[in-house]
């Protein structure tokens, strides 16, 4: 008898990690490190306490003019622990061609961007950097999976950095899903 108990133990113990991988634990983002527009290093969990809103983004792309609307929003919330952090992209299109000084200088010139940017990486493919790997992929953020369609996807991630959701590039950094989350609403 008491070897079925072990058995029925055992075989409750495997499904339980199967379910357990499959479903995946969440982690925050505070593990990761980034190399910002200028090469120096930004670590995640220097952010502890703010709401990080991170956006994939291209100088040469029809979704560039939200650069505004994330500065607006950035100035509006920056003082209410809240980031915004673009991490420049050329798989789109090839939109953002230019070196780490072009990209820092477009985004000053033109929108007057504030918030922090980082370093070119690849959001999607076998080049995929880690932060983008843990955003897409629900093994590793514990919360949900997406794949990044196209420039200025936006991922919403918590005060403690667990992500919370993303919004489409279709979508206003000013949309209503964005703000009411700022606002916790």
């Amino acid at each position: 008898m008491k070897v079925i108990y072990i058995i029925c133990a055992f075989v409750v113990l495997v499904l339980l990690l199967y379910s357990f991988k499959k479903t995946g634990t969440k982690t925050s983002i505070y593990q990761f490190k980034a190399k910002t527009i200028d090469g120096e290093e930004l670590r995640f969990e220097s952010l502890k306490g703010k709401k990080i809103l991170i956006v994939n983004t291209a100088s040469k792309c029809g979704f560039t003019p939200q650069y505004k609307d994330l500065e607006a929003l950035y100035e509006k919330y920056k003082d209410n622990n809240f980031v915004i952090i673009g991490f420049p992209c050329n798989q789109f299109g090839n939109q953002e061609p230019g070196t780490s000084s072009d990209i820092k200088s477009f985004c000053t010139k033109n929108y007057g961007v504030s918030f922090p940017m980082m370093e070119k990486v690849h959001v999607k493919g076998d080049s995929i950097c880690d932060i983008y790997a843990w955003l897409t992929s629900k093994t590793k953020n514990g919360v949900q999976s997406s794949s990044v369609k196209w420039n200025f996807q936006k991922y919403m991630i918590d005060e403690n950095g667990f992500l919370v959701g993303h919004v489409s590039s279709f979508k206003s950094p000013s949309c209503s899903k964005i703000i009411n989350w700022i606002e916790g609403k």
